[in-house]
Parts: C-alpha cells; sequence; structure tokens
C-alpha cells in the first residue's frame, strides 16, 4: 500500500480525486476493543506506555479506513510537567488537585521540559512515524480550553470563575495565556521533529467568549502560537470548538491551513466568515451517528457537496465522538465519504473540462 497524503493536500488547498476524512476521538470507547483495554489501564497509563498508545492510535486506521491517525493523548498531558497536579477522573474529565487563583499560582508554574516529562509521547510519534501509511495528527490543548480546567479545577458549564480572574485581574490572565503559549509552543514544536506530520490546536471551549473578549483576551496568544511555528512546513489547524461561529472572522490573522467548523455554521458560511483564506474541516453533528444510515448519508452529501466547491476541504465531525457511537455506523459513513466524494469531485472535473 502506497502512502496515503490525501489529507496533506487537502490542507494544503491542493486537488484531491475524493474527501479525506477524520474523526475527532477515533481512538476511544466507540470501539469495542478499546474498551477492553480501558478495563485493565487509565487514559494516563496508556500514554505512558508508547506501544499500547501507539496500538491504540492505530485501531481506527484499520477499522475504519480513515485518511489521518490521530495520536492517541489528552490535552492535559503537558501541563504536568509545567507544575499542575491533576487526575482523569472517569464520567468528570479532568481534576486539578492544585487550581490556578491568583498571581502566585501562576507565577509558580515552570517551563515545559519535553524530552525530560514527556519522552513517552514522543516515543510513541515516533512508532507511529514509522508504521503508518497515512499522515499523524498530533494536538495540544489551547490556552484558553486548557486555562478553564486549571482555573475551575474541573470541566465547567459557565466558567464563572476563569471569566472572573480574566475580567478581575487581567494581568494575571495575559501571564497565564502567556505561560500557557510558551508550553504549547513547545510541545507542538516537539512533536513535528519527532514525526508528526500536521497537528490540531483544539481550544473546545473556547466559543464561551464573546468575539470582543476573544479579540483582547485570547486571540494575541493564538496568533503568536501559529506565528512561531509557521516556519513548520506541517500542516496547521485550529479548532475553536463548539459554538465558535462567531469567532470566525476574528481569525483572519492567524498562520493557520485548516480552521475546523462544529456544525451550527454550514461549510459555505464558515468559509465566508474566515474569508476563504483557509482549507475548512469538518463539520457533522455527532449526534447524527444515532440515525439511520440513510439519514447520516444524507447529511453527510450535504456537507460534501458544499465542501469541494473549493479546494481545501477535510471531512471530519464538528465535536468529538461519543462512546454510544457505533464503529459499524462509522466504517460504513467512511465508506460513503470516499466513494460519495469521489464521483462527486470527477462529475465537477467533467463539468469543468466541458466549459473550457
Amino acid at each position: 500500500m502506497s502512502y496515503n497524503d490525501r489529507f496533506i493536500r487537502a490542507s494544503r488547498k491542493e486537488l484531491v480525486d475524493r474527501v479525506p476524512v477524520w474523526y475527532m476521538r477515533q481512538a476511544g470507547r466507540y470501539d469495542p476493543d478499546y474498551r477492553k483495554i480501558k478495563e485493565k489501564y487509565s487514559l494516563l497509563e496508556i500514554c505512558k506506555q508508547p506501544e499500547l498508545a501507539a496500538e491504540v492510535t492505530l485501531m481506527p486506521i484499520r477499522k475504519l479506513g480513515v485518511d489521518a491517525a490521530i495520536l492517541y493523548s489528552d490535552i492535559m498531558n503537558p501541563v504536568a510537567s509545567i507544575g499542575i497536579d491533576f487526575d482523569i477522573v472517569a464520567n468528570i474529565g479532568p481534576v486539578i488537585h492544585n487550581p490556578i487563583r491568583s498571581a502566585a499560582d501562576v507565577e509558580r508554574l515552570k517551563p515545559i521540559d519535553v524530552e525530560g516529562d514527556l519522552g513517552h509521547v514522543l516515543e510513541t510519534i515516533r512508532i507511529l512515524d514509522r508504521e503508518l501509511e497515512v499522515p499523524l495528527i498530533t494536538f495540544a490543548g489551547a490556552p484558553f480550553t486548557i486555562a478553564s480546567y486549571l482555573i475551575e479545577g474541573r470541566p465547567s458549564k459557565n466558567y464563572l470563575r476563569t471569566k472572573e480572574l480574566m475580567y478581575s485581574e487581567p494581568a494575571v490572565w495575559h501571564s497565564l495565556m502567556q505561560k500557557l503559549g510558551d508550553m504549547v509552543i513547545a510541545y507542538l514544536r516537539a512533536h513535528v521533529a519527532n514525526g508528526g506530520k500536521a497537528f490540531q490546536l483544539f481550544d473546545s471551549w473556547v466559543g464561551a467568549l464573546s468575539p470582543a473578549d476573544f479579540r483582547k483576551f485570547v486571540l494575541p496568544t493564538i496568533e503568536r502560537i501559529f506565528s512561531e511555528l509557521s516556519d513548520l512546513q506541517q500542516p496547521k489547524i485550529y479548532f475553536p470548538g463548539v459554538s465558535s461561529g462567531e469567532l470566525l472572522p476574528e481569525l483572519r490573522n492567524v498562520q493557520a491551513d485548516v480552521i475546523g467548523l462544529d456544525w451550527r455554521v454550514s461549510i459555505e458560511e464558515g468559509r465566508r466568515r474566515l474569508n476563504h483564506q483557509y482549507a475548512v474541516q469538518g463539520n457533522l453533528d455527532p449526534t447524527i451517528l444515532t440515525a439511520p444510515m440513510s439519514v447520516i448519508e444524507s447529511y453527510a452529501a450535504e456537507i460534501i457537496d458544499q465542501g469541494i466547491q473549493e479546494p481545501g476541504f477535510i471531512f471530519n465531525l464538528g465535536h468529538g465522538l461519543f462512546p454510544e457511537a457505533s464503529l459499524e455506523k462509522l466504517a460504513e459513513l467512511t465508506a460513503f465519504i470516499h466513494s460519495y466524494s469521489e464521483k462527486a469531485i470527477a462529475a465537477q472535473n467533467k463539468g469543468e473540462a466541458r466549459h473550457v
């Protein structure tokens, strides 16, 4: 089998014969084999065993036939290196034992030591670089999303403490953004140096902010991250998470290649708000996977029809897979995306040729 680079080409707005697809959280709890592994090991324990983490990363490539792998890891992994004590608690998520609540708490954060503290992550990347025949996407959590866990102490619905610090202590907030930005830059640069072929910056919860607050408190750090990594040739994705459609017009100076869209904004409208500058990724509502295949395929076809109107489209979900998703439906959906888009692109190219 030859190397499948459709994801890379689509990220660069190059022509492809069919739409590439991968799914956020594609290595996860919807897979019965993964659930068996989780009976023995926690998420963090899997991450610390490179051979096992690589195997989990490879599972959806073999079972679904997707066009890219996403590193099995967690956005919280690097924060241990900067001095945060946390656990991933079942049915809750990250729980921070020493949350950030003051200037002194921010001051005590130390620079990340990727090689020293996160060598297991880098070894997983090196293993996958040898074994994969599709590109490996690595990732980091974006500073706002990481900060929301560090400040709240656990997942939140209203981000009350986070916004309180942001509004009441802006100097402390910006200091925290600076340190988390430094962490992300060093972490992602190390990923690429060890074989990562693309990376995604997950900003899952930044849609909780207004455009004005995003512009003032978060965007400068996002722009700095991508600017400082702009020398890397690997495709760079920014996913501003759920309910982030109103933030899209703010991203026009971000030096990313791809912007991920959630399902609340169509591919067409997302491109318009982004001034057609970027490749786009998305954006099937994950809950549609509970529907019959005919319904799933109808929604997928509509997204593909919009996506192929311009070069630079990657099919994905508008957020991550959930545990109740069906492995069989995902495999069928992947095959449908490939076959439907291949025919649609061929028909589109044939129509264009007739008009030349």
